[in-house]
């Protein structure tokens, strides 16, 4: 498993690197690109190795438990499979789901001149949401169950690939419960940006395994908060670095 994280690392580095990210980029693949169906696949397929970059981290404690649970079964590998095929159904939807409400969006933008003239408003507002989502009481239920993998493992594990997959459709759900907001924020910083990738996979990873991981979260959820207000805002005097992923 730490294999497939850093395969997908290395494939998010090279997009990055060689420019290719840029081209998986939604505005480019809704805006003058591709055809709809084709512009669809292109994103999952980047999308699966955002979620395998960024979202399999946090779950490595579940996925090892599991492992070790499923030895003595007659087919470990086979229910393995079935946990991660699971988990990522979820992302999957949720991608898509979230890619063709993008796709709603863009037109309504482009079919509003007021709005076509202030692209940011979408980006703050979907920094706002994140950043509001940090402090709601489904964030801390999701959270919870993903803090505390043995405890699920003990009350929802069964013997059997379809178990194993079921089992992964609801961790893949709490999981999706407490990040889905932050995963959204890739919409609007690109997919393959490092740096948003990495501070994003950094946050996650601490709210579930760190002793503070609820006051770390609410904090990270306060400062996405004020800078969407800078976005929305947008003053000149910020820091472009900070806002060039947020303002077109």
């Amino acid at each position: 498993m730490p294999a497939t994280i850093i395969a997908a690392w290395a494939t998010a580095v090279a997009a990055e690197a060689t420019g290719f990210g840029a081209r998986l980029h939604h505005d480019a693949l809704i805006e003058h690109g591709p055809p709809l169906w084709v512009g669809s696949l292109a994103f999952l397929l980047a999308w699966q190795v955002m979620v395998a970059a960024m979202m399999l981290p946090s779950s490595l404690p579940l996925i090892r438990m599991f492992g070790v649970a499923a030895r003595g079964q007659e087919r470990p590998g086979t229910a393995l499979a079935g946990l991660l095929a699971g988990y990522l159904l979820v992302w999957t939807a949720f991608g898509a789901m979230a890619f063709l409400a993008d796709v709603a969006v863009h037109r309504t933008v482009d079919a509003t001149p007021w709005m076509a003239e202030r692209p940011w408003l979408v980006s703050g507002t979907v920094l706002l949401t994140a950043g509001l989502f940090q402090f709601t009481g489904l964030k801390d239920r999701c959270l919870d169950k993903c803090r505390h993998p043995a405890m699920f493992m003990t009350r929802y594990y069964r013997r059997g690939p379809r178990h194993a997959f079921e089992l992964g459709v609801r961790h893949g759900g709490f999981c999706l419960g407490c990040c889905w907001a932050l995963m959204l924020l890739m919409f609007a910083a690109g997919v393959a940006h490092l740096a948003w990738m990495g501070a994003l996979t950094a946050l996650m990873i601490y709210e579930k395994v760190g002793r503070r991981g609820r006051e770390v979260g609410r904090a990270a959820g306060l400062g996405l908060v004020l800078l969407a207000l800078a976005v929305l805002l947008q003053p000149s005097w910020l820091p472009s670095l900070l806002l060039a992923p947020f303002s077109e």
